[in-house]
């Protein structure tokens, strides 16, 4: 009697576990959507197809600079007697900057002059060393001619003439060495005062009074000082080799400057490098960049003096009534974006809609590409979004892209205003989600994103 208990009770153990198993069975395939209920629709975010205005922008980061900044450095060696000025001075054209000591040069000049008097005395001498062999020239032709004298006494007197000639015409050319040598001692010594080549500001002082410098003569020389027109900035890019040939002299520009992080101010490009500036050429880090030229059109660095004249940059701090005037220093750093090219009322969709499929592994998963790519084996990339249909479900559709912003894509064929794309999650969109797969709009209301 308790055998057959025990064999009734494993029956109905193993019973209810298979009844456990079908069921978690079914559960699953209703889930899956293989057994029973309808195919399950894959969640993804939609946007619509519209007409909309692109500018492609050109990134890039640079510094601060004047669009005119002169580097004065001596002509001639020496010590710094006079330095009337400090950085950041305004300065105007013809003002002294700095003086070297002339005591040399003053000597030059002197030792130059005396060797001019030497000269013309010299010439003087030979003058009348000639005007006296003509004359004996003169007496000897006459007395030759009546027979007094040989023809070799003449043809000797006569010899002597030519000599004195030479030797005065040598005089005359030792009288203009000694003039060039005293105008260039001169020269030198005028060196030795500098003097500001234009109206601006003292960007950088680089010397001290008493300091020693080198003249341009002798090597490079040393950099004294800068003067330059603060109140005509330019911003000094770095574009890529990449993005360079969509940039053109006379492009707009937007500039944000690291010490103006609210302000937007506006810019031009008026210059673009023909060579390249290279770092780290023959390694894995090289980079190929153009320097490009962008000036800044705001208004910058004007004050007024107490004459009214304005293009002034004051050291002290800016008038109340002048507070928003930006101050730009050069060296600052900050980012532009160049307006390379606009197209207006054009077909545009996200940039997250657009990816890249390859349609060879398209046409031997799915089937339904042209029959041209059948059989191959390479890759065959190409841009592709997908469209919701009229049955909810994914159309893979191949597009031709044109300029993009940072948020849309310029559509030049394959899609129309008023078809709806999928633009999310990433990974279905570059991924997972396949060509004729059913499909349904996310619902991101707050609600829906809390109930997840």
């Amino acid at each position: 009697m308790a055998k057959k208990k025990n064999a009734t009770k494993r029956i109905l153990i193993i019973i209810g576990i298979l009844v456990v198993f079908a069921i978690i069975v079914i559960v699953g395939l209703r889930v899956s959507g293989i057994v029973g209920g309808k195919e399950r629709a894959t969640e993804v975010e939609l946007s619509d197809v519209e007409l909309k205005t692109i500018t492609q922008l050109v990134t890039a980061s640079g510094n601060i600079q004047p669009e005119v900044e002169v580097r004065i450095s001596p002509d001639v060696s020496g010590e710094i007697v006079e330095l009337p000025i400090s950085e950041g001075d305004k300065v105007v054209r013809g003002q002294l900057l700095a003086r070297i000591r002339p005591d040399f040069y003053q000597a030059q000049v002197d030792q130059a002059e005396a060797s001019v008097l030497q000269a013309k005395a010299n010439e003087a001498q030979r003058r009348a060393d000639l005007k006296n062999a003509e004359v004996e020239l003169e007496r000897q032709k006459k007395l030759f001619d009546s027979g007094a004298i040989s023809e070799s006494s003449f043809q000797s007197v006569s010899l002597r003439v030519e000599t004195a000639q030479a030797s005065y015409e040598a005089s005359q050319y030792s009288v203009q060495i000694s003039d060039a040598r005293l105008k260039e001692a001169r020269e030198q010594l005028s060196k030795t005062v500098i003097f500001s080549p234009m109206d601006g500001t003292v960007s950088i002082l680089a010397v001290e009074l008493g300091e020693r410098v080198v003249g341009t003569t002798q090597m490079t020389g040393t950099e004294m000082m800068r003067v330059a027109k603060l109140n005509q900035m330019e911003m000094m890019v770095n574009v890529n080799e990449n993005d360079v040939v969509n940039v053109a002299v006379g492009d707009t520009s937007a500039i944000e400057i690291d010490a103006y992080p609210t302000r937007i101010f506006s810019g031009v490009v008026t210059e673009i490098a023909n060579s390249a500036r290279v770092s780290g050429a023959g390694s894995q880090e090289q980079i190929t960049n153009f320097p490009v030229k962008i000036r800044i059109l705001d208004p910058h660095n004007i004050s007024f003096d107490e004459s009214g004249a304005d293009d002034v940059v004051m050291n002290n701090e800016l008038p109340v009534e002048s507070i928003q005037m930006p101050n730009f220093r050069p060296g600052m750093s900050g980012t532009v974006d160049v307006f390379t090219h606009t197209v207006t009322g054009a077909t545009a969709v996200p940039i997250q809609a657009v990816t890249v499929r390859d349609f060879a592994q398209l046409d031997e998963e799915y089937g339904g590409v042209p029959d041209s790519l059948k059989g191959k084996a390479e890759e065959d990339l190409r841009r592709i979004v997908f469209v919701m249909d009229e049955d909810s479900r994914a159309k893979l559709v191949e597009v031709e892209t044109d300029i993009s912003d940072d948020s849309h894509y310029v559509i030049l064929s394959g899609i129309s205003v008023g078809e709806k794309v999928v633009t999310g999650p990433y990974r279905a969109v570059s991924r997972l989600l396949k060509p004729g797969e059913l499909i349904e709009e996310r619902d991101d209301t707050p609600t829906a994103r809390n109930g997840q």
